[in-house]
């Protein structure tokens, strides 16, 4: 899958500090993609390098305490691994496609979103 996002991000990005600020932007919007979050609820999806996306969630507890999930997928040439606490595990057919659907709605839409807001 090849990640034109990431190559953009590192030609117009003169520092490390703009890169940065791209993929809080991205995280952003691909926390937008699916559906509106409770108002208890911080999502963001986003394209971490040429390899690597990661999905996070911070879920506010009634007791003032925050609950993070984070998933981490690496692409690999002939797989994706999700990673969840440490233990990887081989996308399904169906979750490939799902990841799939996901990352290139990601791209257009921040594409979209960037070009207008930059």
């Amino acid at each position: 899958m090849i990640n034109i996002l990431t190559a953009i991000k590192k030609y117009i990005s003169s520092s490390a500090s703009e890169y940065n600020n791209l993929v809080r932007k991205e995280a952003k919007i691909g926390g937008q993609l699916f559906g509106i979050a409770p108002a208890n609820v911080s999502r963001s999806f986003f394209c971490l390098d040429e390899h690597t996306w990661v999905w996070h969630e911070d879920v506010s507890q009634a007791n003032g305490s925050i609950k993070s999930n984070i998933i981490r997928y690496e692409v690999q040439p002939d797989r994706i691994v999700k990673i969840i606490d440490g233990n990887r595990y081989l996308l399904s057919d169906n979750e490939k496609r799902n990841f799939h659907k996901a990352v290139t709605s990601y791209q257009r839409k921040v594409f979209s979103e960037l070009q207008y807001n930059s």
